[in-house]
């Protein structure tokens, strides 16, 4: 389970009120729980929905020269 998304759900209030957010299916919100990952154009609107307690690092990663960890930040 994707923890990250899960505390997004849970700020949000259900994984239909984080898939509003996002402009996606709950469905989707759903695969993101069970370990598909969320495409770059969501992160952000994640990040909105949870009032910047989910930050775009920790959603992804792996696209740390889009989405950088602000250790790193120069």
């Amino acid at each position: 389970m994707n923890l990250y998304i899960k505390k997004a759900v849970d700020i949000t209030g259900s994984q239909a009120a984080l898939a509003r957010a996002c402009g996606v299916s709950s469905v989707a919100v759903f695969r993101w729980l069970n370990g598909r990952r969320v495409k770059a154009d969501y992160v952000m609107s994640i990040v909105k929905a949870t009032g910047g307690e989910v930050k775009a690092h920790q959603i992804r990663p792996d696209l740390p020269d889009t989405f950088p960890h602000p250790s790193s930040e120069a």
